[in-house]
């Protein structure tokens, strides 16, 4: 009677290490593909932030291209603006 219990002891024994094995193998695998995501998200933000960048400097190259025509256009229809509204009926 010795030998089986001794027999189901390291069956339960190589059982729970088998199963430790697959928990250690999917926590391993949880782990990477974990470090995957961070490793992206990293890259994401970088290269987003690289373009968010580029294209605020467009954006303030082109604000001011349009402050400037705008000003253009207000001198050559100043003249023309002001003499319109003094001949405005109202």
């Amino acid at each position: 009677m010795a030998k089986a219990g001794g027999i189901t002891n390291a069956v339960n024994v190589g059982i729970a290490v088998q199963a430790d094995w697959g928990n250690r193998e999917f926590i391993s695998h949880i782990s990477l593909i974990v470090r995957r995501l961070f490793e992206f998200l990293v890259q994401f933000e970088s290269t987003t932030k690289s373009k968010l960048a580029s294209l605020n400097e467009k954006l303030d190259i082109l604000e001011r291209r349009l402050e400037l025509l705008e000003v253009q256009l207000f001198k050559k229809k100043a003249p023309e603006l002001a003499n319109g509204l003094r001949y405005m009926p109202f």
